[in-house]
């Protein structure tokens, strides 16, 4: 793992001490917030640059580390619209010009801005949002060497030890959810998924656990099987249930479940995705490097209370002869009878068994809540742009999970917008005759669908009977489904955009601090 590590850094004075950094990048919302020695010197050079204080700057100082002072300006912070964001941004922005400028262990440092409310994490933020910045593509560093990344430390000028300790789990989860996306598909097929994720957590407190024999595959998760069955003529591309998990020393007060989609790679099956749109399908499996990157800052940091399990659904939907297709019924854990109606929805059938499984394990769990997490529509994209979706049932919605969730992940920059379950979507995947109990898409794209990214999340709570398990029942599981198809990469860019690995930060800021 060879993310950039915060370390600790008491003060500026620290931050100068000499041959301990070599660039100070300052993060504030306007020059007034540059601390003293530099306040002098950045209004002295703004006179002759006035792109200082506007945009990220580098000034030569005598009196910064490496004689490097950058200034990163967020701009305004205190509008309606305004959030934690232009933080992340600005560290993105500093960073990049420290490492083009040659510093290899810069400092960083935010200035007036976490007294503000809704920025009371800035200093984390900007650590992460450098993190964001500096990553490189698994591949490129195993071509290249790790020296594609130079700058392996970050001081975070007043950072405490418990909030480095916090940043760094964080930083580690993000750094193999955006390698577990953002691998090409034949790098990160099924089987090397797997390996990923076991080298990932040796030594750690969470155990790992893979499923690779198809017959097996074939038998528990129907399913999944289903979506995998075309390329079972291709030995490295055969799927994997790959399950995580993590027991807290002492008492648990509450269980997280989690079911990842992880389709290495999606062709749309039979029905193909054209006209360029399978470019960037390789990260299809956002989801699921999402909940194990997510797994791996629980696994440093070893909150106390928490239990977390995880379910990783890891599979290729290829095309060929022996690929499902439209009108087939297939009978899944639950006894459910799903007729497919389009094989480009194959997220939710591969994830649907281990949902039947989570929701069984949860019965007998202290304090379950329950999660799916995947890139599954382009309607959740067009809904709610850059931001995850969250679709919760009864119990969740009663417990606020997804708004608390919504909530923390604002001070995180880990943004999402809550959508409601309807009868419209349960309406929506009911059968058409009686020789089928559930219909697993439309034939439409879900851009072009009304409630195209809430209907699914019916679909899976039918699927995996979760839906017996609503307000009515005598054992309500809080479920939510997070739908990441808008927030998994940069700029909306699934080809080229760096994985942002979503809902990592939100979850462990709401169940790990």
């Amino acid at each position: 793992m060879s993310y950039a590590h915060a370390i600790a850094c008491a003060g500026l004075d620290a931050a100068n001490a000499q041959g301990q950094f070599d660039a100070l990048i300052i993060i504030s919302a306007n020059l007034d917030s540059v601390p003293q020695p530099y306040l002098d010197q950045v209004l002295q050079n703004s006179a002759v640059d006035s792109r200082i204080g506007k945009q990220c700057t580098l000034l030569v100082s005598e009196a910064a580390p490496g004689q490097r002072l950058i200034i990163a300006p967020t701009g305004p912070l205190t509008r309606d619209y305004d959030d934690v964001r232009r933080v992340f941004a600005a560290a993105k922005a500093g960073i990049e010009l420290a490492k083009q400028a040659g510093a290899v262990k810069p400092a960083l440092y935010v200035s007036g801005i976490s007294e503000l409310a809704g920025y009371e994490f800035a200093s984390e933020v900007a650590f992460l949002g450098a993190n964001q910045a500096l990553w490189q593509p698994l591949e490129a560093r195993e071509y290249h060497g790790e020296a594609i990344s130079p700058i392996q430390a970050i001081g975070v000028v007043g950072a405490d030890d418990e909030q480095l300790k916090q940043m760094n789990a964080i930083a580690a989860g993000q750094y193999a959810a955006r390698d577990l996306c953002g691998t090409e598909p034949e790098r990160m097929a099924p089987p090397r998924f797997a390996d990923y994720c076991v080298e990932l957590f040796q030594g750690t407190k969470v155990t790992t656990e893979v499923i690779s024999d198809i017959a097996t595959i074939d038998k528990d998760y129907p399913l999944l099987s289903t979506v995998a069955r075309a390329s079972y003529a291709v030995e490295r591309h055969h799927p994997r249930v790959v399950k995580l998990a993590y027991v807290p020393e002492g008492d648990v007060e509450r269980t997280l479940i989690f079911v990842g989609k992880g389709l290495v790679y999606d062709t749309g099956g039979a029905d193909l995705k054209v006209g360029g749109f399978m470019a960037g399908m390789s990260r299809d499996k956002g989801g699921a490097a999402s909940v194990a990157g997510f797994m791996k800052a629980v696994a440093e940091a070893q909150p106390k209370g928490v239990k977390v399990i995880a379910y990783l659904a890891v599979v290729r939907n290829s095309i060929g002869s022996d690929c499902f297709v439209p009108d087939e019924i297939i009978t899944g854990r639950e006894g459910v009878r799903v007729r497919i109606g389009n094989t480009d929805a194959e997220g939710r059938l591969a994830m649907g068994d281990l949902l039947s499984e989570a929701k069984d394990l949860a019965k007998n769990e202290v304090n379950p809540q329950i999660f799916t997490v995947a890139t599954l529509t382009g309607h959740a994209a067009r809904a709610v742009g850059p931001y995850s979706a969250y679709v919760e049932n009864g119990p969740a919605r009663a417990a606020k999970v997804s708004q608390q969730l919504v909530e923390h992940g604002d001070l995180w920059a880990d943004c999402a917008e809550v959508s409601r379950s309807r009868r419209e979507d349960y309406d929506f995947v009911q059968p058409r005759t009686q020789a089928d109990d559930l219909l697993s898409s439309n034939n439409a794209p879900s851009a072009v669908t009304a409630r195209g990214h809430q209907f699914p999340m019916a679909f899976l709570a039918i699927v995996s009977g979760l839906d017996k398990h609503g307000l009515d029942s005598d054992q309500p599981l809080p479920y939510v489904h997070m739908d990441i198809a808008g927030s998994g990469v940069e700029g909306g860019d699934w080809q080229h955009g760096k994985p942002t690995a979503p809902t990592v930060a939100a979850l462990f800021a709401k169940y790990c601090r």
